[in-house]
């Protein structure tokens, strides 16, 4: 979604990196370059002014010109602005103190609706709530249909007494719906709203009667992140005629550039509270403005991979493959556990885009495929359990059957085999030094000690080749007068009867 926008604020600050002092010439070309950006992003005019002007003001003060670096201070500034506009702090949902909470999903037809309220209800059930959808869509075909097929998935309630179809009173289903929530004691009410093709006074007139009917604790308006300029008309008009609390981004998975997320807070005042990032039930969560503002500027988003990984993974099992991965007898059934446990967690091109600094390789991201995943647990699973806990055992012949098993070539059986045992030398490895590849107390950094072994250990001496020594004898005794240390030490500060008679200290002694 924000892809382009991510592009060319990076291209931005790449002329400030490196100057040790910026000129106000400096901060305006930035600054130009910010604004071209953000409308070039399609965010509404009024907010790129505002969010230029306290750009620049904060970038001529002296968090700026006293900085020791003045270029990451301007993208500091740039990521607390963008936090601002995006809502400062993260919005949870007012529960009711007394009786079921009432939630009011209102929009556009075809912003998601109807699939938002299956995954705020299942998402609601995650949170340890009784949720109940109410199809008070009655309006568009099959809508209510849809609801019951979208709550069955979700595991959650569908009360859908009338069919649809331009059928029914919405406001009245709503009513009762509230009644049944109360006589089966569920804590939450979701209402699914109809929508229209554009704002219409029939629209909005029956969105504010169901409000009035039910009298809700929230009413979430749910916008299509992709609709650009049009975001902030819309957002408008449902706020006079909804008055809306919250608002629901859709579609935030889209190639579009993603305006309508940083404009429609700064217009409506109302905060963004929830994002959806995909078709998967699963892909919606709190939306998080400091997190997304990371994300935009490449900074990562580390809170959230590590929430998504603690949903997925069971603390003991992760600590058995610790152990196990520690003690060498990490094996291709672990493995495969692994990367089931990662299939739950989304795409693995998603994932890998949470990462710091991915940013400069959206491309690979972009053409990473899939089914690579999918291959390597056919393979896996086309070996016996024998073969899973001893890759070892697995020759020529049964890789041949392995290949056939999982539809493979050999080549992908052996690759795959010779990446595991690299890739468990290379976790063993950094669980022994403590650090990745290359970093301190780990092999393969010149002047560190190799696995296993103690800064300070005695290491075995590297044989050198001999001094040349001058053949003319008077040349030959002078250099060798020269070679002599006072007080009977020699050249490498040993005594003179050899290293072996030379005491270290206690101090050395100690860190040995």
């Amino acid at each position: 979604m924000f892809d382009t926008l991510q592009d060319r604020l990076q291209s931005a600050f790449k002329n400030l990196r490196g100057k040790g002092r910026l000129s106000e010439a400096d901060i305006d070309a930035v600054a130009r370059e910010i604004r071209v950006a953000l409308l070039d992003a399609d965010v509404a005019v009024p907010v790129v002014r505002e969010f230029i002007a306290n750009v620049k003001l904060r970038a001529a003060g002296a968090e700026v010109s006293q900085a020791l670096n003045p270029a990451q201070q301007v993208i500091k500034i740039v990521n607390d602005e963008l936090v601002t506009i995006l809502g400062g702090e993260t919005r949870r949902i007012r529960y009711a103190k007394t009786g079921p909470t009432v939630i009011i999903l209102a929009g556009l037809q075809g912003a998601g609706k109807t699939t938002l309220a299956g995954k705020l209800g299942l998402w609601l059930k995650s949170q340890g709530k009784s949720p109940m959808l109410v199809a008070a869509d009655l309006q568009r075909p099959n809508a209510v249909t849809q609801l019951q097929v979208v709550g069955q998935q979700a595991g959650v309630t569908v009360f859908a007494p009338e069919p649809g179809n331009g059928k029914g009173n919405p406001v009245k289903v709503a009513k009762a719906g509230l009644k049944e929530a109360q006589r089966t004691l569920h804590d939450v009410v979701i209402v699914d709203t109809a929508g229209r093709l554009g704002i219409d006074a029939e629209l909005m007139q029956q969105a504010a009667d169901i409000r009035k009917a039910v009298d809700p604790d929230e009413v979430l308006f749910v916008i299509d992140a992709m609709i650009g300029q049009d975001a902030v008309t819309t957002a408008q008009a449902f706020l006079e005629g909804v008055d809306f609390t919250g608002v629901v981004l859709t579609k935030l998975d889209g190639d579009a550039r993603g305006g309508a997320a940083l404009s429609v807070r700064s217009i409506t005042g109302r905060p963004i509270m929830f994002a959806s990032t995909g078709e998967k039930l699963t892909d919606f969560d709190v939306f998080h403005p400091d997190r997304m503002a990371g994300r935009i500027l490449d900074m990562g988003d580390m809170m959230t991979l590590i929430e998504q990984a603690e949903k997925v993974f069971d603390e003991e099992e992760a600590n058995k493959a610790a152990e196990k991965l520690m003690g060498g007898s990490f094996t291709l059934q672990d493995f495969l556990g692994q990367m089931e446990a990662m299939a739950k967690m989304g795409s693995m091109s998603k994932l890998m885009g949470m990462l710091p600094g991915m940013g400069a390789m959206k491309e690979q991201l972009d053409n990473f495929d899939e089914r690579e995943v999918d291959r390597i647990k056919a393979i896996i699973l086309s070996m016996t359990p024998a073969e899973r806990d001893n890759p070892k055992m697995i020759d020529g012949s049964r890789r041949a059957r392995i290949s056939k098993g999982s539809g493979t070539q050999v080549k992908d059986v052996n690759q795959l085999v010779d990446r595991f045992f690299d890739a468990r030398k290379m976790m063993q490895q950094m669980a022994k030094g403590g650090g990745m590849p290359g970093m301190p107390g780990m092999p393969g950094m010149p002047g560190l000690p190799g696995p296993g072994k103690r800064a300070g250990a005695k290491q075995k001496p590297q044989q050198k080749k001999g001094k040349r020594v001058s053949g003319n004898p008077a040349k030959r005794a002078a250099e060798a007068a020269a070679t002599k240390k006072v007080d009977g030490a020699s050249a490498f500060g040993f005594p003179a009867g050899g290293k072996d008679d030379f005491e270290l200290p206690q101090e050395l002694k100690d860190l040995m």
